[in-house]
């Protein structure tokens, strides 16, 4: 059974206001409203807004707007603050305990307490969690030049969707999930020495006689998303040997499974998902006599981490995970490249903070331009694949580069394609969930993955590169060098050009 991953509207680029913005009129002269708004009437007011202006963000909103957003949320509000709307690292940001203190100040004194305030602050970034219950106390902190972002931590927006609709939106249908095992046709793959099934696509992009100059030796992938079954040897035990000998496999979790924001406690490394697992096959699987799939960049290094229980990155846990694990790659010397393929419907500040923080550490990253269900087709590029950190990639169909599958997301913010989906409807072959078995997936998820796995055979092959000569050579291999095209970008990328 072929899995995507739905995402159901799209993100849209949502640029952090002003110090001078926060301290409008429209915010000194709000006036305080007893009662929050209801979950239903926030969606209907954030779908409104997309509708009519294309973007959401809370940044934009009124005080008790956001402040319905965060009583609606546990009450739990993410902060961002700093001397400027870039300044959100931490180390480099001299007077951030005392900007965190006059902020903390200002919070127990217009909720009257001093205990239970702060919830967590992020040891790299400008960035705490804390409870608020009063519409007083958003207002006053939106007056503070200190502050970059003041967002509800754990609004579900999806959750409440569902609720108030009674269409299961997010749920497991849309989330990227899945355990299936498929038998493969022998038309979607070829087999290469010493007994690997090579996908159909890598012909596609000329990856097949890439490998003859680069196999992704010597690069270090990182992987957020889902985990890496523990039940999948390839992407295990299994994972050093063959014609990938000498590399290494690294499990990391930073996600806690609880739906109450102040539980704490990772839950591990390992994928109940799924969806981790088939990108870790696509972008890195072995190539070795087992007779299954083989990964792009069968050769480099991968370390993944479980960052979310699935691609919808709806609520605290979700949201701290991802930012955890941006934060932990971009501190890794040893990663080069980071691949997500997971998003939300708007943009998360604590996420931006955490990509921006990654990005500035020299990390090449690659982020999924969304998959849609067929009502949502209509939406553009998700966040955080909008970002101007990361580059956006999304899946087309066979010997096309501006034709989009059936569910992918395009638009201006893509700048890569890959070919994912065939006339016949398969989409790529990976290892699955369990030993000795595969599975098709597709959606931009696998396209990002599969990008990501290019981008380790252009960097093996000039180790000595920089990001932006990687991004420079890659361009320069594809389909619509050196105009970009409105909706996808480069297009597809000829990977032995790009390693020759």
């Amino acid at each position: 059974m072929k899995k995507c991953v739905f995402f159901l509207l799209a993100a849209f680029a949502l640029n952090s206001c002003t110090n001078d913005d926060l301290q409008n009129s429209s915010v000194e002269s709000e006036i305080v409203q007893a009662d929050p708004l209801t979950a239903r009437q926030i969606n209907d007011k954030i779908n409104e807004t997309i509708k009519t202006k294309g973007k959401f963000s809370w940044n934009e909103s009124s005080s008790h707007f956001l402040w319905s957003g965060i009583v609606q949320g546990n009450k739990i509000a993410s902060i961002g603050f700093g001397n400027s709307k870039d300044d959100f690292d931490r180390s480099k940001s001299a007077d951030s305990e005392s900007l965190q203190n006059e902020i903390l100040e200002v919070i127990q004194q217009y909720e009257g307490k001093k205990d239970r305030v702060l919830l967590a602050s992020d040891e790299y970034l400008n960035q705490i969690d804390v409870y608020i219950e009063k519409q007083e106390t958003v207002i006053a902190l939106r007056k503070l030049k200190s502050i970059r972002y003041l967002e509800p931590a754990d609004y579900h927006y999806f959750e409440n969707e569902n609720k108030v609709n009674g269409v299961a939106k997010s749920s497991g249908s849309s989330s990227g999930c899945g355990f299936e095992s498929t038998a493969l046709s022998a038309s979607d793959y070829t087999t290469v020495t010493p007994n690997a099934k090579a996908s159909w696509s890598f012909y596609k992009h000329n990856i097949t006689n890439a490998w003859s100059y680069s196999t992704g030796a010597g690069i270090t992938i990182g992987l957020i998303d889902s985990g890496v079954s523990a039940n999948q040897s390839l992407l295990g035990s299994s994972f050093n040997n063959g014609l990938s000998s000498g590399r290494s496999i690294s499990k990391n979790g930073v996600y806690v499974d609880s739906v109450w924001p102040w539980s704490s406690g990772f839950d591990g490394s390992d994928d109940k998902c799924g969806h981790g697992t088939s990108m870790a096959s696509a972008m890195a699987a072995p190539r070795n006599n087992q007779g299954q799939p083989v990964g792009v960049a069968y050769n480099a290094n991968l370390v993944t981490y479980r960052a979310a229980s699935n691609v919808v990155l709806d609520g605290y846990h979700e949201q701290e995970g991802v930012k955890l694990a941006f934060t932990a790659l971009g501190n890794n010397t040893s990663v080069k490249i980071i691949s997500m393929s997971m998003g939300h419907i708007f943009s998360v500040g604590k996420i931006e903070d955490g990509v921006k923080y990654a990005y500035s550490k020299g990390k090449l990253i690659f982020c999924a331009g969304g998959t849609s269900t067929s009502f949502t087709t209509f939406v553009g590029v998700i966040f955080p694949a909008w970002m101007p950190e990361t580059q956006a990639i999304t899946g087309v169909k066979e010997n096309t580069s501006n034709q989009k599958c059936d569910v992918c997301h395009s638009g201006s913010e893509i700048d890569f394609t890959y070919q994912m989906e065939r006339a016949s409807g398969n989409n790529i072959p990976v290892v699955s969930y369990y030993n000795a078995q595969t599975d098709y997936v597709g959606g931009s998820s696998v396209a990002t993955a599969s990008t990501a796995g290019i981008a380790a055979l252009v960097w093996s092959k000039n180790p000595s590169w920089t990001r932006e000569q990687v991004l420079t050579k890659m361009r320069q291999s594809s389909t619509y060098y050196p105009t970009p095209n409105s909706d996808f970008g480069y297009g597809n990328i000829n990977v032995l050009q790009a390693v020759q």
